[in-house]
């Protein structure tokens, strides 16, 4: 039924006011002869609008004779009507002749990739992985490979569980959904030390298997030996085994900022000049042909792609550019002031690397001043255990 819908509007078919009242039989003999008739709408029991191939019209005609019905054209639509209009007009005709075949041809090609990942995940490089591995802007249907884009991707990737890609029209639709990062486990049998993951203080250590090399109070460097995966027996000699025990010690985490007393800001002024242009496939043509007059302003950019429906894109973009006057404005702060404004930044940057903010044991902040500025100095002292397995 789409097919031949489809072939209709090719074909050209007409919108006709059928009038009599015998609807329903006029109706039912189209039925019965399998004549397509859509977008059906009756008026005041005695008036009948449709759509109706122009083969099928022929066919109606008889129809309307012995059911005693008046048929008037409303309408025509389609291709032949289209060039009988224009048919004086070559120019124009030559040119909807080539609009149809740059879309015929065009429908062979990929004009949009749409990368959705589950739960609004982002993953860093994904677009220019998969441009690698052959799926881009551009590139024949035909020549994509569904499963060896997955395989490749996937190898390529140790984030990605999973991977899904459907074409449709000229859009490629990749669902993807991000792989859990798990933590790296050492079987209870392999054996292991226990070593630092970050300079520290020892506070703490608790050593249920293994052999502690630390004390309380000793500083240690990134992978130092904690616990060591062996004990030594007078009589058994040294056994290697698997360290098991906790290690806390005191880390230090440290911010500098200088904040200085006079700032430039810049504050949009409300005025904007919109410039606009055309991208054919990736050639960009100007559709403006000078620059703002505003002395300060900035840019930003939006694009919209074209495309005849849900998912038959076509290789043109159109993008536009709003330019956003503003003006330069300049803040004063006394020493005070910026000494607050670098502790508060300072603070929010800490907090937010730092896991876990119960365990800050002490903080300390350090100034300097000099004329045009004040550098803030932010030091945090957290307790946090620093050991990890690690083979031997």
């Amino acid at each position: 039924m789409l097919v031949k819908l489809l072939l209709i509007l090719i074909f050209g078919y007409v919108r006709i006011e059928i009038e009599g009242y015998y609807i329903e039989k006029f109706i039912n003999i189209c039925t019965n002869k399998k004549i397509l008739i859509w977008n059906l709408k009756r008026q005041n029991g005695v008036k009948l609008y449709l759509n109706i191939g122009i083969n099928d019209f022929k066919r109606i005609s008889k129809l309307a004779k012995k059911t005693n019905c008046k048929v008037r054209i409303l309408k025509k639509r389609g291709i032949p009507f289209l060039l009988h209009r224009y048919k004086k007009r070559k120019l124009f005709l030559l040119f909807l002749i080539f609009i149809i075949c740059a879309i015929c041809i065009s429908s062979r090609y990929v004009w949009n990739i749409e990368i959705k990942i589950e739960d609004g995940l982002e993953i860093e490089h994904i677009e220019e992985d998969l441009e690698n591995i052959g799926l881009k802007r551009g590139v024949l249907k035909s020549k994509i490979n569904t499963g060896e884009i997955v395989n490749n991707l996937r190898l390529n990737r140790n984030d990605i569980a999973w991977v899904g890609i459907d074409i449709e029209g000229t859009n490629v639709k990749v669902d993807i959904v991000k792989a859990d990062e798990k933590p790296k486990i050492i079987d209870n049998t392999e054996y292991c030390d226990i070593v630092a993951t970050k300079p520290g203080t020892i506070t703490k250590i608790t050593a249920q298997n293994g052999t502690a090399l630390v004390n309380l109070g000793d500083e240690v460097n990134e992978g130092d030996i904690l616990i060591a995966g062996y004990m030594d027996g007078k009589y058994t000699g040294r056994r290697y085994l698997h360290s098991l025990g906790e290690v806390l010690a005191k880390v230090k985490y440290e911010k500098t900022e200088e904040v200085y007393l006079k700032k430039d800001v810049y504050i949009d002024t409300g005025k904007i000049k919109n410039q606009y242009e055309v991208i054919i496939n990736n050639f960009p043509i100007k559709l403006y042909f000078s620059k703002p007059k505003f002395e300060l302003y900035k840019t930003e950019v939006n694009e919209k792609k074209a495309k005849l429906f849900k998912n038959w894109y076509i290789p043109l973009t159109l993008r536009k550019i709003t330019n956003i006057e503003q003006e330069k404005q300049t803040l004063t702060y006394t020493k005070e002031e910026a000494l607050e404004i670098g502790i508060e930044k300072l603070s929010k940057c800490l907090e937010e690397e730092i896991q876990n903010n119960d365990n800050i044991i002490s903080k300390d902040i350090k100034k300097q001043e000099s004329p045009n500025s004040v550098t803030v100095t932010i030091i945090y002292y957290v307790e946090e255990n620093i050991g990890e397995n690690k083979g031997i």
